[in-house]
């Protein structure tokens, strides 16, 4: 099973950025899987969390767009905070930029999607 979670706030402290997030059952289990995905049909990226048994997808839906583009341009380490549990979101910057050069100039994401990325971050 696939959970979908939905970043509630993000905030800027102690030189990162927390993505504050809906709870989840055994929060305690969640690993980053370093892996990110993009959902062209809800203009989101998805950062995969491993519990053992199944991946949850963090929701990086487009109104936080801005706040990601702040932490790469200041390399600032990017953490989800599930709960009371705080995961450092690993090879974030490197997969963000490897989805964003694909997808600048690349229709396959749809052109409404590619629109809203070069807004965004270019």
């Amino acid at each position: 099973m696939k959970k979908r979670i939905k970043v509630l706030a993000v905030s800027k402290t102690e030189g990162k950025l927390l993505l504050e997030t809906e709870q989840v059952h055994d929060a305690g289990k969640l690993a980053a899987k370093g892996q990110m995905l993009v959902d062209s049909d809800q203009f989101s990226f998805i950062y995969i969390l491993d519990n053992g048994e199944d991946f949850l997808y963090i929701d990086l839906s487009s109104d936080i767009w801005p706040h990601l583009k702040e932490a790469k341009n200041g390399e600032l380490p990017v953490y989800a905070k599930v709960g009371e549990k705080e995961i450092l979101l690993t090879q974030f910057h490197e997969e963000l930029e490897f989805l964003l050069e694909n997808i600048k100039g690349n229709a396959n994401y749809g052109e409404e999607m590619e629109k809203m990325v070069e807004s965004v971050f270019y």
